[in-house]
């Protein structure tokens, strides 16, 4: 990294100060604020995090204006077209793609550390059956540390790794029970011999009475969902469990976190949301009013799936799962699906109506993935579950690079305090 400086002076006093520019290897530079308050005894206030940077890091790189995404600095597209969620699982924690050997090896630990322990099933029958599967899963997860306390030394890196594999492996495992013990059906164990978006189709779907054969076009597309969704920057999820991870919780208690930020609508729930709306619309004869609504200022209906917080540019993952969506549903003999029609001729409205080009209210990852978990036969209470198996390899390798790092410290941000000021205590008998 080079280093420039920026100057700031303080118009109260006169005192500038100059605060050093670090520039990565691509996108914006930083200002490196850390001295700010022992320079000038203010804080500085960013809602939202817009225009703070939280880390350094080195796994994904996002350019909305262009719409790029980058894992260790491959085109998301190069990894979804050729190769597979474990591979860019490997290459997420490691920082390079595998060899033959490498990736065999790796394959086989993530196969052979997905079986959960006996007892935990006994967890999933202390919730009610129509508890949301990610309240499930975020209990779930947390208790991982109950019963693999054996890797918990966060000094150690043999520990470290072991943690990622077992909550990469398990994640499945424990998504696929959460939705059987929902709909009251037995729970179907791993099987060794499945890949891994393979073997999740067959815990969520086979049962013990019928031969369930998993179809690789539906296989290639889970995979596909899977790592467009492994990791994108500091997201709030991603973020969450690096603040819960600051304080030395272990990594499945920081994934549980992870979990719980992710389940909130405006994060993980976006692709129920737009499923939700293709159902509300339902024709395409109806597309029009909706246009209107969504343009009209006074009207609260909104298109979702459309527009980004960071993609300013059409979401290169959108390209890439509008593609998976005619694969899938011309394997289920869907193609003319009335609500995939309804979702191509609102993209193709968003892409040329000036309104929508001057927003850059482009179609988002999230408005293709619910087509294709749906056509799947995956209901939407369970889109989020599946997100946080996607995201699990990305909240576990951002924790071992934050936990990793040289003078690593607690995350503690500071305020703008606008309450009461000083007041002192009066007794209840003198009160008004």
């Amino acid at each position: 990294m080079t280093a420039n400086s920026l100057t700031i002076r303080d118009n109260r006093n006169g005192k500038e100060v100059e605060l050093p520019i670090i520039d990565g290897t691509m996108g914006p530079g930083v200002v490196d604020i850390t001295n700010f308050y022992k320079e000038f005894g203010l804080f500085t206030l960013d809602p939202g995090f817009r225009s703070t940077a939280s880390c350094n890091s080195k796994i994904t790189f996002i350019d909305g204006d262009k719409g790029i995404l980058l894992y260790r600095g491959y085109p998301i597209d190069q990894l979804a077209e050729q190769s597979s969620h474990l591979e860019v699982c490997y290459l997420l924690l490691n920082g390079e793609l595998p060899n033959k050997k490498q990736f065999e090896e790796f394959s086989h630990t993530v196969t052979h550390h997905t079986m959960l322990h006996e007892q935990m099933a006994f967890l999933f029958r202390g919730y009610r059956r129509d508890a949301h599967p990610m309240a499930i899963m975020v209990g779930v997860v947390g208790a991982l540390s109950a019963f693999y306390h054996d890797s918990l030394d966060l000094r150690n890196p043999r520990h470290r790794e072991v943690s990622a594999f077992r909550l990469i492996a398990k994640m499945p495992t424990i998504a696929a029970f959460s939705y059987k013990y929902s709909v009251g059906q037995p729970f179907v164990y791993p099987c060794n011999r499945l890949g891994y978006s393979e073997n999740l189709l067959h815990m969520l779907f086979s049962v013990p009475c019928d031969n369930y054969v998993v179809s690789p076009v539906l296989a290639k597309a889970l995979d596909q969902v899977l790592i467009l969704h492994a990791d994108h920057e500091q997201n709030a999820s991603t973020s969450t469990v690096r603040l819960a991870g600051s304080s030395q919780a272990n990594p499945f208690a920081a994934a549980s976190a992870g979990i719980g930020a992710l389940w909130g609508p405006a994060h993980g729930g976006a692709n129920e949301a737009v499923l939700k709306m293709l159902h509300e619309i339902g024709d395409e004869d109806h597309i029009g009013d909706y246009i209107k609504r969504a343009k009209d200022p006074h009207d609260p209906f909104r298109l979702m799936g459309f527009g980004h917080r960071v993609y300013k540019n059409y979401d290169p993952r959108a390209r890439i799962l509008r593609k998976a969506a005619y694969e899938v549903l011309g394997e289920l003999g869907r193609g003319d699906d009335p609500l995939f029609r309804v979702a191509l001729k609102l993209e193709k409205i968003a892409l040329e109506d000036d309104y929508f080009v001057s927003k850059k209210l482009y179609p988002n990852v999230d408005f293709y993935s619910g087509l294709i978990l749906s056509a799947m036969g995956i209901p939407t209470n369970m889109f989020t579950v599946i997100f946080s198996v996607a995201r699990t390899v990305g909240w576990i390798t951002q924790w071992k690079e934050m936990i990793s790092e040289e003078g690593q410290a607690i995350s503690r941000p500071r305020q703008l305090y606008t309450g009461e000021v000083h007041r002192d205590y009066v007794p209840i008998y003198q009160r008004k």
